[in-house]
């Protein structure tokens, strides 16, 4: 396995570091340990995080358990969805002091062990969980997203120690928050906001470049397993690529991206990508570049332009420059990357950075001493579109979603100028907001009653009454039931499928069909509901012919009416938010 990181050894480094340790007066002294077991988990996309600027978790065990490293589809039970896509990725950030470039780094090639040259931030608060949903047993009215997670750490290291060989600290403090939502469009990215901040009381630092390392190996655990002996699990079957096309707006795209070369006989046809979606700076000053070489590569024979970094120098080079596109048979003809599959790692970085340019020239920025600049990344995943080799086409749901987290961030600022222009301001408050989506109704609150050879869905009409968030009106249009059984010693291959689906009747939306064939009435056939443990349902739906003993599960969901004025489809909350897991009966005799 390349990553055996030791986590706890790391944590137990660090806890006595920072406690015998005195850090200088720009940096509160603090004992603060590693957060190593936390991972974006409401969505499709898992992801570990932790409080030292680390991303993925080495496809290590932790706690005894498999994790989610960089995992799409994680909320799911078919086998050929659960696709891993990186064992560690980090963050990177480099600036010129005095002339002179420093970069720090979570994380480089080679490296294993906390303490070694490329382990260069230490953690300064522990990692927080908030949401924004109302039920989360951690909501938090400031809340972003439907999960955030938030944390802060430095490169500036106890002062008595010289822990971190060949590194001189730039002097900052990074706030990183994390976002993500349990929405059908937003299954598939997580937003990281990095906010950095000088602390360094004696330099300006100038031109600042922020980037996330990849080592990307994209891959099904359950066709080729590195959690097992002979399991087939391959680092040398990766390839990488940088899309610059067009989005609906006009905006290139410029994402890095990553795709195991032939998608494994179908069980690894996903891609994991990066993307800038903005920051401080605004456009066009803000650039963005791709780097990327193979594993450990300090030469390349047949891509000299394609190795790793050495040096601070090396790699702020990296963070503010792209690799060169070839053109021999060695590359591919589509977009000049290279054609050869193998451990392939890229480098997706953004700037310069800073609070206010120098002496107003746009093209360089500076961070003085206390003040700070943000940069915003996407990571996201898609399955394949299409077959055959990589191509624009095949990248349509990645570009897809990407575009979603676009939106997401841009909220009001349209035009991405980071300027709240004419007509721009839909919610009237005189303030560019961000992180805005527009919202399927929420999921209802469902019962299952559980019987022999049969199931009773109820669920209650919470749903219908839900505002939008940006037409700020009611736009439910109907429900959608789905189940599904699990079958013993058998692949399964669709996780839900669609048992019915009711919607309000005579908009010319949906079917029409109503909610007659399952509204709960009274004897004068009425609207009426039951009270079942302490809540009303309005609505019952009955699934028969099941079979007892064998797992089944159900979900309703309920969805919009779109908006055609601004070409949005109808929205559809998510499918695993009220999912429920039954026995039905109590054996399989009648299977």
């Amino acid at each position: 396995m390349r990553y055996m990181l030791k986590y706890m050894n790391k944590l137990n480094k660090w806890f006595l570091m920072i406690l015998i340790g005195v850090l200088p007066a720009m940096v509160p002294a603090q004992i603060v340990e590693d957060d190593y077991d936390k991972y974006t988990s409401i969505n499709q996309l898992g992801i570990a995080i932790t409080n030292f600027g680390l991303l993925g978790n080495g496809f290590n065990r932790i706690e005894g358990e498999i994790r989610p490293s960089f995992m799409y589809k994680q909320n799911t039970l078919v086998a050929r969805e659960q696709v891993e896509h990186s064992a560690n990725s980090g963050l990177w950030v480099g600036g010129m002091i005095n002339g002179q470039p420093r970069v720090s780094t979570s994380i480089v090639d080679g490296v294993f062990e906390s303490g070694e040259e490329g382990f260069e931030f230490i953690p300064l608060s522990p990692m927080v969980e908030k949401s924004s949903v109302t039920t989360s047993p951690v909501y938090d009215p400031s809340a972003i997203s439907h999960q955030d997670y938030s944390t802060r750490f430095t490169d500036v290291f106890p002062e008595e120690l010289t822990i971190v060989p060949n590194h001189e600290a730039l002097g900052i403090e990074v706030s990183m928050r994390t976002y993500a939502w349990d929405f059908s469009f937003a299954e598939a990215f997580v937003i990281f906001e990095y906010t950095i901040t000088n602390v360094n009381p004696s330099a300006t630092i100038s031109n600042i470049y922020a980037g996330i390392w990849h080592d990307v190996s994209v891959a099904n655990m359950n066709y080729t397993s590195i959690y097992e002996s002979g399991g087939g699990f391959t680092w040398y079957d990766n390839l990488d690529g940088y899309d610059e096309s067009l989005d609906g707006s006009g905006f290139a795209r410029n994402m890095g991206y990553s795709y195991d070369d032939d998608g494994d006989d179908s069980w690894a046809e996903t891609y994991i990508a990066q993307k800038t979606l903005g920051g401080s700076v605004p456009q066009p000053y803000l650039n963005t570049y791709y780097s990327a070489w193979p594993w450990n590569a300090v030469s390349n024979e047949t891509y000299p332009e394609y190795v790793m970094a050495l040096t601070d120098a090396e790699r702020y080079a990296q963070l503010s420059s792209s690799v060169p596109k070839g053109t021999t048979a060695d590359y591919l003809p589509a977009d000049g990357y290279p054609a050869n599959p193998g451990s392939w790692l890229f480098l997706h970085s953004a700037g310069p950075l800073g609070s206010a340019p120098v002496a107003g020239d746009m093209e360089n920025w500076e961070l003085p001493p206390g003040e700070s600049t943000t940069i915003v990344f996407a990571i996201v995943a898609a399955t394949w579109a299409t077959g055959g080799i990589d191509s624009p086409d095949r990248r349509a749901n990645l570009h897809t979603n990407a575009d979603w987290a676009q939106k997401a961030y841009d909220g009001e600022d349209v035009n991405r100028n980071n300027v709240l222009d004419f007509g721009e301001d839909s919610d009237q408050d005189g303030e560019l907001d961000r992180y805005i989506l527009p919202e399927p109704p929420p999921p209802p609150n469902v019962y299952i009653d559980n019987l022999s050879q049969q199931v009773d869905i109820y669920w209650d009409r919470s749903s219908e009454e839900a505002l939008d968030p940006i037409s700020h009106l009611k736009d439910f249009e109907g429900y959608r039931l789905y189940g599904a059984r699990k079958v013993q010693d058998d692949e399964q291959t669709q996780e839900y499928s669609l048992l019915a689906e009711f919607d309000l009747p005579g908009n010319s939306i949906g079917f029409d069909v109503g909610f007659d064939p399952v509204r709960i009435v009274n004897d004068l056939g009425e609207p009426d509901s039951v009270l079942i443990e302490n809540h009303y349902y309005h609505y019952r739906y009955t699934n028969s012919a099941v079979k007892n003993g064998w797992l089944n599960y159900y979900s309703v969901t309920a969805f919009d009416q779109g908006d055609p004025a601004t070409n949005l489809a109808s929205l559809e909350s998510s499918k695993s938010t009220n999912r429920q897991v039954i026995f039905p009966g109590t054996t399989a005799d009648d299977w």
